[in-house]
């Protein structure tokens, strides 16, 4: 049987999911940004993609969202963050770190709901620092920034005394957690017989593997913290403590409410997420 391609972004927060998953026999684990993901996967480039949770409705098919993991939060996240010169409500403009578009519409939707504001929103290269066309940005007055740069490449503090963490920010405005992204596939490729076999199997192996991580998530912080850049001691804090890798009724309620209100605003077509547990008899030894 062919490998099942899966697709995810080498942050420090998806360690918990992917480690292990280049030796795991029936995966073929390949890397890319947050952005692109969806698209390898509506496209047939992969076959599971660990993908913004936004991306399930913008993606152009139906997608099938996986409880085999996720990333997310129930408070503040640390690594989603709005930085701004002026107080938050005074915004005009926010350069957007183009990586996630979960992100990207949580921030509108934050803006909009709690602040009472639409400012213009401008793509932004946060790793490069350029915005639109090639121009040299440097810092911006407001921008949105996201992963492991906000702890490895942070802006300095005393140019932003404003600051929003956005999954803070979303568990006060709806008291549930936020989920950033997901495992999904397409919903076509998931109902047809022979391919969606293989689909199902794949979801069982990447739940076993995020649950067998999650018993020695110290061995997995104190090895990857130093290749992202992180202190060790705030790598276990963010892991352990701020992050959410687990699929359950709240996670789901959130990821429906979300896309329910970017949808209200127009920023994606209004669906109904459809759920697959993978069933753990799917995986053979």
């Amino acid at each position: 049987m062919q490998p099942v391609r899966v697709v995810a972004v080498r942050y420090l927060n998806t360690v918990p999911l992917i480690e292990g998953l280049d030796h795991t026999r029936g995966i073929e684990l390949s890397t890319a940004v947050p952005s692109k993901i969806a698209g390898m996967v509506t496209r047939g480039e992969a076959d599971v993609g660990l993908a913004s949770t936004f991306d399930a409705a913008a993606a152009g098919v139906p997608m099938v969202l996986l409880t085999s993991g996720m990333i997310g939060c129930d408070g503040p996240t640390l690594t989603v963050r709005l930085f701004s010169e002026t107080p938050i409500d005074r915004i005009e403009t926010v350069h957007i770190d183009n990586d996630s578009h979960s992100s990207a519409a949580l921030c509108r939707v934050l803006l909009g709901e709690m602040y009472g504001i639409t400012p213009k929103f401008v793509e932004f290269d946060a790793r490069e620092r350029m915005g639109p066309g090639g121009a040299e940005a440097q810092w911006p007055a407001a921008m949105l920034l996201i992963g492991d740069k906000v702890v490895s490449d942070s802006p300095p503090a005393v140019r932003y005394p404003h600051q929003l963490d956005l999954g803070e920010a979303w568990k006060s405005l709806t008291g549930l957690p936020f989920v950033y992204a997901l495992w999904m596939a397409r919903a076509d490729r998931w109902d047809d017989a022979e391919s969606g076999a293989r689909l199902r199997t794949a979801a069982a192996l990447l739940d076993r593997q995020l649950r067998h991580n999650l018993t020695r998530v110290d061995w997995v912080i104190s090895t990857h913290a130093p290749l992202h850049r992180w202190p060790t001691d705030l790598a276990r804090k963010y892991i352990t403590e701020y992050l959410r890798f687990e699929v359950g009724p709240r996670e789901q309620e959130a990821a429906a409410l979300f896309l329910s209100k970017a949808a209200a605003m127009k920023l994606c077509p209004a669906i109904r997420p459809r759920w697959a547990t993978p069933a753990a008899a799917a995986v053979t030894s």
